[in-house]
């Protein structure tokens, strides 16, 4: 029996990532991070991969949040360490050059909902509930959970989230922007896998970048309009610019290479 936390399943050129902790409500531990870690870093700029899914085993819990026994021991010191950990591993899901979709089935609470946060699009099924319930435990959210929620929802909600420990449905994630989708439960991954589907006929290159220019604008050191120009000049002249537009006047679906 295989001794890894994360299920790694392959379907063409898409990867999906199962968190594998159904007893533990697929809580996020040091072992999963490494697992995120490791496979993030390996398949970075390898654009064979289309796309990738993150998902929890079950429908109770996409990931109910962070292992709090791994807390116990930890001083303001280790604390941050943990914190920044989590924070560079979010940061290589964001950052990564092929969409990441979360599938989100149950509960995606404190780490949970900061791990869907920074995959690039979420599918929520209909009985997903957000939340970010650190205070409930005298603490605040460690893996970049009290900025994405304000850039994804506004600050006024992201407020109240984070201050009351309110969860909120599907429906209201919706409604609020922090999902682009819900589906009955049990149809996250087929939805997501819709949607990957849909973007691989597009340009490699092009779609890598188009995910670069949205992190841009949050990025305080970056001039998202100087990249946004520097970023056309580079797609403009790619093979695979000069693919599609060819493509176009025949007629024909472009057959794109990532040069």
């Amino acid at each position: 029996m295989s001794d890894q936390l994360i299920n790694v399943t392959q379907e063409g050129p898409f990867y999906i990532l199962t968190i594998n902790r159904p007893t533990a409500l697929n809580a996020l531990n040091r072992q999963v991070f490494d697992e995120l870690d490791q496979f993030f870093t390996k398949h970075y700029g390898d654009y064979s991969i289309k796309g990738v899914i993150i998902t929890g085993e079950g429908q109770k819990a996409f990931v109910a949040g962070a292992d709090i026994k791994e807390f116990s021991t930890l001083d303001a010191v280790g604390g941050s360490a943990l914190s920044k950990r989590g924070q560079d591993i979010f940061f290589k899901i964001e950052r990564f050059h092929a969409p990441v979709i979360a599938a989100v089935n149950g509960f995606a609470l404190g780490g949970g909902c900061e791990l869907a946060m920074s995959c690039h699009i979420r599918v929520a099924g209909s009985n997903a509930k957000f939340g970010q319930p650190e205070v409930n435990l005298g603490l605040v959210p460690g893996y970049g959970g009290s900025q994405r929620l304000i850039q994804l929802i506004g600050k006024g909600k992201a407020t109240e989230m984070l201050l009351t420990a309110d969860m909120i449905n599907a429906e209201e994630a919706l409604r609020l922007g922090l999902v682009t989708h819900v589906v009955e439960s049990g149809q996250e991954v087929t939805k997501a896998m819709e949607i990957l589907n849909k973007i691989a006929t597009k340009g490699p290159l092009a779609v890598a970048q188009s995910i670069s220019l949205v992190n841009a604008y949050f990025d305080k050191q970056i001039d998202g309009f100087k990249k946004e120009y520097e970023d056309f000049g580079h797609t403009i002249g790619s093979e695979d610019s000069k693919e599609g537009a060819l493509a176009f006047v025949e007629k024909r679906k472009a057959e794109f290479k990532a040069k």
